[in-house]
Order: structure tokens, then sequence, then C-alpha cells
């Protein structure tokens, strides 16, 4: 079988990337890699380069390699069209072939694609080349270490974690810390780090288009801190630290019932039902009061301010000024209640509700009584660390504001003292 090289087009620092993963595979050293690129820097590209070169490497002998993103699509999918790409970049159209949906094969070597999200099957795929987690911040623990992990171990397999910052729990973090901890024991370099500095130094239009996102969001934004400078969010035994709950708390009192001439939006967090629900008017509080984990649908009501807007800050500040708070009920039984409260009580202009799992019943039911103000929300591991950049941005920025202490159990559970 005759095949050409993959052309090289990588910067200096994917080429030092590269050859650290590369060395490791060829001696067997079985090494785990974490590589933090800031967004947009090209490790996706750097995936695909060293994807090709294996399956050509292994293409008479045979061997797999395997690689997982947070979610099917767009990630995984994305993965497979960039290395099929490559493959006819060198020159290797027609010899390569997809297979089963999620598999690339170039003679006897394969390249597996995976989801890694919670729910997905992918028990019984080995690698014996090399293992590829991509955006690795939103991969879920537990996932990896029972599903993925074990796949290399037979062949004591090379891996490579790959993502940008988010905070210190996340599985990118913490093998960064195992990494650099490991490094300081032997010499052996297991992290790279390529800020957006580093990146503008070989990219003269990137270090241009990231000044741009630095003057548009401000360098404090959180966004631009874990994206671009790779810098964890970090908080005091919490999501928020110290400082930031105190930016959250704001002066205005809560309110029963709407202004007049106010904007309204309204979120909603969907939890289990009871399978025994207390009947009374202290039902919610009787649930709570026996099991004091279990989980409650919330409601909470944000008064939009647009006078606050200005060509610096052109995004409206929110005064959340009410919470409706059940625990237990059946939600069929919520059905009526949510409608009044949204619908004819706060006039909402946009509700935003939670559709994952048991949240698809109630978000359909929403939608349709609520036609044309209902935005349903499917929460997927890069879906909560969006809405996270935007919570901290809102907070930072003072934009988001919680009702001044009352006593009441949903200001105490809100996290704001």
């Amino acid at each position: 079988m005759s095949m050409a090289t993959p052309p090289i087009k990588l910067r200096p620092y994917q080429v030092e990337v590269g050859r650290a993963v590369l060395g490791s595979v060829a001696r067997r050293r079985g090494l785990t890699f974490t590589v933090e690129m800031a967004r947009q820097a090209g490790k996706n590209e750097l995936s695909a380069h060293m994807e090709v070169l294996l399956l050509v490497m292994h293409a008479l002998k045979g061997g797999t390699l395997v690689k997982c993103a947070p979610t099917f699509v767009p990630q995984v999918v994305v993965s497979m069209r960039r290395l099929r790409d490559r493959l006819d970049d060198a020159g290797l159209r027609g010899l390569w072939s997809a297979e089963a949906g999620h598999a690339v094969r170039l003679g006897k070597a394969r390249a597996l694609f995976f989801s890694a999200e919670p729910g997905s099957h992918v028990v019984g795929a080995t690698a014996d080349v090399l293992l590829e987690v991509d955006e690795a911040q939103d991969v879920d623990k537990q996932k990896f270490a029972r599903d993925f992990r074990p796949m290399g171990a037979p062949a004591n397999v090379t891996t490579v974690l790959y993502g940008t910052a988010w905070d210190g729990s996340t599985l990118l973090e913490e093998s960064k810390q195992v990494n650099l901890e490991m490094e300081r024991r032997d010499g052996v370099k297991r992290h790279f780090r390529f800020d957006w500095l580093e990146v503008g130094r070989h990219n003269p239009d990137y270090m241009r288009y990231v000044e741009g996102e630095r003057a548009r969001l401000g360098e404090s934004h959180p966004l631009f801190q874990t994206q671009y400078c790779l810098n964890p969010v970090r908080g005091a035994g919490g999501f928020l630290s110290a400082g930031q709950r105190a930016q959250l708390q704001g002066a205005h009192s809560r309110q029963r019932s709407p202004r007049a001439g106010a904007v309204y939006v309204a979120g909603i967090d969907i939890a289990g039902e009871a399978e025994a629900a207390q009947e009374g008017p202290n039902q919610d509080a009787a649930v709570r009061a026996a099991e004091r984990r279990r989980d409650s649908t919330v409601v909470s009501i944000g008064e939009v301010d647009f006078a606050a807007c200005t060509d610096a800050l052109p995004e409206p500040r929110v005064r959340v000024v009410e919470h409706y708070w059940w625990t237990g009920r059946p939600h069929a039984a919520l059905y009526a209640q949510l409608v009044d409260v949204l619908r004819d009580v706060w006039r909402c202009r946009r509700v935003v509700v939670d559709a994952t799992g048991v949240g698809a019943g109630v978000a359909s039911f929403l939608a349709k009584a609520l036609s044309g103000i209902v935005t349903p929300f499917v929460f997927t591991a890069p879906g909560k660390s969006r809405i996270g950049f935007q919570l901290l941005a809102a907070v930072n920025a003072g934009r988001l504001k919680m009702y001044g202490a009352d006593g009441s159990a949903e200001w105490r559970s809100s996290g704001v003292r």
C-alpha cells in the first residue's frame, strides 16, 4: 500500500506537544499529557495531524486510537470531519473509509470516536495506539475513569487530555495538577500550556482578534480569563467567591407582585416528583424537612432594567425580585399554577425552563401554554460551562442582583450571605 506522509502545517507550540505525545506512543511509555491551549489556538488541528500520522504508521500492522468529547453533536462529528479532511490533504483520498458512523479506517488501523455524555454506551472498545479526550474540562470525571481510562490498560496507552481552564474541580484541572507534581518529581514534561500571548507570538491575526475580545469583554471577564488566559475560576468553597456573593447582594426588597410598567423574565429549574406527595398548605416545607437533600422546582422572577444600558455596558441589569419553591409536587399539579404565576401575575416577557430529563414534559407544556415566550434549555456539560461564564460575568459586572435579606428559606438557600 503506497501512502503519502501527511503535510506538516503546525506552529512551534503544536510541534512541541506532538513530539512529546508521539514519542510516548513510539516508546510505549504510557504517559498522560494535559494540553491547555487558548481558544482557537489549534489543539484540534494538532490532534487531527497526530491521528493521520498514527493511522499511517499502523495501517499495515493494525491498531486503534480512541477519541472522546463531551457531546457527539457537534464535537465528535467535527473531530471526525477534520480527520477525514486531513487524510484527504495527505493524499489518502480513496484509501480510508468511514465505518459504523463513529469510526475511520485506514488499512488495518482505526480511529474510534465516542461521546462522553453520561448516558453514552462505550464499554468494550480498546485503545492500543492513543487515547484522546477533547474539551476535557467538560467531561465527567467518573465517566472518564469508569468507561474510557480502562480502554488503554492492556497496551499501556498514551493519553492526551485537551482543553481550556474552567475551575479547580474539572477532569482537566485535576489531571493537570497530578502532571505538575509528577514533573517536579522526575523532570518529564507532561503538562503543556499556551495562552493567547504565546499563540499570538506566532499568529499576528490571532493576537489582534484576542486584543479585540479583551477590549470588548474586559480583562477580568471570566470568559476571557478562562478561555484565553487559561486561568481557572477560583471560588471560596463554592461557585461564587465571597466577593462575588457580596456583589450579588442587592439593596432592593423582595416583591410579591409586579410594578406597573416593569419588564419581567423568569427561569425555571425542574425537580423530580415525590413518590408520595404531602397534603396540606405546608406540604413543600414538610417534604423539605423530611428529606433535606430533596431537590425542588424553583421559579426565579427577574425585573429587567434597560435604563442601565450604556455604550460601554450594553446589557441590561436584572434584579431577582421573587422566588417560588415547590418540593415533591407532581408536575401535573403545578401546571396551572405555573401558567398563572408566569402569565397572569408577572406577565413575563421571556421564560427559560430546564428541559433536561424530567423537565422535558413541563417545558413542552409551558411552550404550548405560553406560546412565543418560552425557551426550553437542555443541560449539557458545555452548556453548563457557557451559562456559568455568563452568570459570573453578570455578577462581576454588577448586572445581577438578589433581593435583600428577608429571612426566608428561599433567601437562605440562595447562597447570598
